[in-house]
């Protein structure tokens, strides 16, 4: 369906790519009360990894198709919508853009981030790139903002390291750029103690929360929970590595490496 056909219109954001930058963007929009969609045209590389190392809060590392599991489930958790989709092209319009996939779907947003591997082609041809090699990158500012208006870049395209928790901080600091450009009040995304602004005569913050004891207890019960389920037992997903590698275009290598035929 397309956005423009919906109840709701069109989109605040729309992000291109399901990985973790697009993913990390799209859940602090989203937090902030921006009507986000996420266009996923296959599989995050962080799938290809054997395990995952150097994730902060996770020392002796984590599967990566369970990190990305758990990415998904937190960006739907906070509002975000995730469709499947290849985006073919992206539109500057007076009142921001339309974005068309490879099976002729078109969305409208007032923004988009564009958080897909490092192919720019289909983004509008004045946006300022580079290219190396068979790769082509998106010059941006350091906080996502790019050289057309309300267009974003995170993660690899932007030539940002290859790396899953740095694709994670910059895509953090482009929804928090885009929420900044767009208006929307915030101050941080904190959830603090009960009274640590009001009693000292401040009113929360916008993305600012307090809760009291009991909300705390609440909360934290169910993320022990939550977390233990998710670790309980072997992600069922079959180990991936690159395509050229094996007869698969997923890259899904011998069944032995893990439960599961996905």
């Amino acid at each position: 369906m397309n956005a423009s056909d919906s109840d709701s219109g069109a989109r605040d954001v729309l992000v291109v790519g399901g990985g973790v930058a697009g993913l990390t963007a799209a859940t602090f929009t989203a937090r902030a009360g921006l009507d986000t969609l996420v266009l996923n045209g296959g599989e995050s590389i962080l799938r290809r990894n054997a395990h995952l190392e150097n994730v902060p809060g996770c020392p002796a590392g984590v599967n990566p198709r369970l990190f990305a599991g758990l990415l998904e489930e937190q960006a739907a958790r906070n509002g975000v919508a995730v469709a499947p989709g290849r985006v073919v092209r992206v539109d500057p319009r007076d009142s921001g853009f339309v974005v068309t996939t490879a099976a002729g779907d078109a969305y409208e947003a007032r923004y988009v981030v564009a958080a897909s591997w490092s192919d720019a082609s289909y983004l509008p041809d004045d946006v300022s790139c580079r290219t190396a090699g068979s790769k082509t990158y998106v010059d941006e500012d350091g906080v996502g903002r790019i050289s057309v208006a309300g267009l974003y870049a995170a993660g690899r395209l932007s030539e940002q390291y290859h790396q899953a928790v740095v694709a994670a901080g910059h895509g953090a600091a482009v929804g928090i750029t885009l929420l900044h450009d767009s208006g929307t009040p915030f101050y941080n995304d904190w959830v603090t103690p009960d009274g640590y602004f009001t009693e000292r005569g401040r009113e929360v913050p916008p993305g600012c929360e307090e809760i009291d004891a009991a909300e705390q207890a609440r909360r934290q019960a169910e993320s022990r929970e939550l977390m233990r389920d998710r670790f309980a037992n072997p992600h069922p997903q079959t180990q991936r590595t690159h395509p050229s590698l094996v007869d698969d275009e997923r890259g899904r290598v011998d069944e032995s490496w893990e439960v599961g035929d996905d």
